[in-house]
């Protein structure tokens, strides 16, 4: 028994000192925000973000000078601007497409969801009663023409 007892040690010995990644937790994706400071439907699709899994670091400076900087088309446009994993995310587009891209990994700038329809997310709370307007999310090619990526 006390041979047992001393294998179990040196073996848990051993895979402490491993230091597996496999033990450890994922790191979260992080979401670089550009918003406005008063900006409420914008704090609403950060939380939606979070509660969906991403780690969010938001800058309260306005979004105009991020998009351009990012090269998004002001046509595009929507209230706030963010970056994950290389790619720009307009507007308030749902989580389980920032996913999608992210999985997919096509060759473009990003998502967007111009404007800021009724019913997506952070657009969604009581305020609005329920209500849900149809809306497209686009995914923005690098010359800036768009193409549908998901209806809603």
């Amino acid at each position: 028994m006390q041979r047992r007892s001393i294998l179990q040690s040196l073996a848990a010995a051993a895979l402490t000192s491993l230091n597996l990644p496999l033990l450890a937790k994922p790191a979260l994706t992080v979401v670089e925000v550009w918003k406005d400071p008063s900006c409420g439907c914008c704090k609403d699709w950060i939380a939606h973000m979070q509660s969906s899994g991403f780690a969010v670091k938001v800058h309260d400076t306005g979004n105009t000078a991020a998009r351009a900087r990012l090269g998004l088309p002001q046509k595009l446009g929507s209230c706030h601007t963010a970056l994950v994993g290389g790619y720009v995310v307009e507007g308030h587009v749902p989580a389980r497409d920032v996913l999608r891209l992210l999985q997919e990994r096509p060759r473009a700038l990003g998502l967007a969801v111009p404007g800021m329809p009724v019913g997506s997310p952070g657009m969604d709370g009581p305020a609005y009663g329920g209500r849900k307007d149809a809306y497209d999310v686009l995914l923005v090619q690098v010359d800036g023409n768009t193409r549908i990526f998901s209806r809603h």
